[in-house]
């Protein structure tokens, strides 16, 4: 029994006559390939031409990708710019400095915010948590209120203000 094979792309004339093998490539787990030419099909040899049409898509992703990443990286310093320029730094208190401490978010027994003190205090630093949060020593009356606040909350005393903060 043999197997004829067509060549493609070779005049019908062409035919090849291979003897039947299928049984002893199932038992050995050969390749077709290996079992007529004796080596296993190398890939290493194929070149792809630069002008191929996956080459030249390619090569356009990758040029917009990388206009994209130019111009989200122009935007976002653009964008850090103007969010600094309306940044005030603030303030570095060390421990044992004194502070005013905003009432927002604290409840207090004044029934309307108008009333009440714009600001608390001044009340001393014991440590700073982190890099934006600040560990206040508290009085008594406020052991309900957790002593670590955002350092937007706080404002240093000087001295000949202490009047006028209330």
């Amino acid at each position: 029994m043999s197997v004829t094979i067509k060549i493609t792309g070779t005049p019908g004339s062409l035919w090849l006559n291979f003897p039947t093998i299928i049984p002893k490539i199932n038992q050995k787990k050969q390749s077709p390939f290996f079992t007529i030419y004796g080596r296993n099909l190398s890939f290493d040899s194929i070149h792809i031409s630069q002008d191929s049409p996956s080459v030249k898509l390619s090569t356009k992703i990758q040029s917009v990708q990388k206009l994209f990443k130019e111009e989200l990286e122009s935007a976002i310093r653009q964008f850090k710019k103007y969010a600094d320029g309306n940044r005030t730094v603030p303030p570095d208190f060390q421990p044992g400095d004194k502070v005013w401490l905003a009432p927002k978010n604290i409840k207090t027994t004044i029934p309307t915010k108008k009333l009440s003190e714009r600001w608390l205090g001044p009340f001393e630093v014991l440590k700073k948590i982190g890099r934006h949060a600040y560990h206040l020593m508290l009085p008594v009356k406020l052991k309900s209120v957790h002593p670590v606040f955002h350092e937007s909350l706080l404002e240093p005393v000087d001295q000949s203000s202490i009047l006028n903060k209330h």
